[in-house]
């Protein structure tokens, strides 16, 4: 199939693109939306403006829309006019989503695609989230932590990479303080910085923590692509 894929640049979108590709589909295009706010429903806030130089390092065409007001309405309307945009340039069959155990996510989705005839692609869905975890690392992915907003979750965690041993600490963190260890939450967002589908590596230059002392974002203030 000819698919399109909802994109964050964050691990959940980047991993179901591979695991789509590594099944035999082809991915057409991404997209992206840029919420106006961290308040959004359904989409991805911190550093989402990067997205289209990562779309580059992954070499994929790439479409991106905004996202006028915070309420559910807004978002639904914005992502409906960017599937139907893929939809009439790419000729797409369906779309890929990330999600992994959000019914709501995953049945707004449904319903955007459902009136354009197409269909929902969920390669991530019901998968264990420490496997999901494991299964990152040990496929090469680099996974930037850019945002943290659960109990358990503090300074340090801005703009590290999730290896074997930071995973090991997440876990333990996760057990005691009862957040949801792959993050679709909001515990945390992250960034992809290398994957086996990057052709290039997101290298962060120049970035920026702002902390509150709840929760924090880790704003990259200057990127470039660096070759493997």
């Amino acid at each position: 199939m000819r698919l399109g894929c909802l994109f964050s640049g964050g691990k959940d979108s980047t991993y179901a693109i591979y695991e789509t590709i590594r099944h035999g589909h082809e991915i057409s295009c991404l997209l992206t939306l840029f919420p106006p706010s961290n308040e959004s429903l359904l989409f991805h806030f911190p550093n989402v403006s990067i997205t289209p130089l990562v779309a580059k390092a992954m070499r994929l065409p790439h479409l991106v829309s905004s996202v006028k007001g915070t309420d559910l309405q807004c978002e639904l309307e914005a992502i409906e006019r960017l599937i139907n945009q893929a939809k009439a340039q790419y000729h797409i069959d369906g779309i890929v989503h990330g999600g992994i155990s959000s019914s709501f996510q995953d049945s707004n989705f449904s319903n955007c695609c459902s009136k354009y005839g197409l269909r929902v692609v969920s390669p991530l869905w019901g998968k264990p989230a420490i496997k999901f975890m494991r299964e990152l690392i040990s496929n090469g992915f680099k996974t930037l932590i850019t945002s943290v907003s659960a109990m358990g979750l503090d300074r340090y965690w801005l703009g590290k990479i999730i290896d074997a041993k930071e995973l090991g600490r997440l876990i333990e963190l996760s057990d005691r303080n009862h957040f949801n260890l792959n993050f679709e939450g909001g515990e945390a967002e992250t960034l992809v910085l290398d994957s086996p589908i990057h052709h290039e590596i997101v290298d962060v230059m120049e970035s920026e923590i702002q902390w509150d002392g709840q929760r924090g974002i880790f704003r990259i203030t200057s990127v470039r692509l660096k070759s493997k």
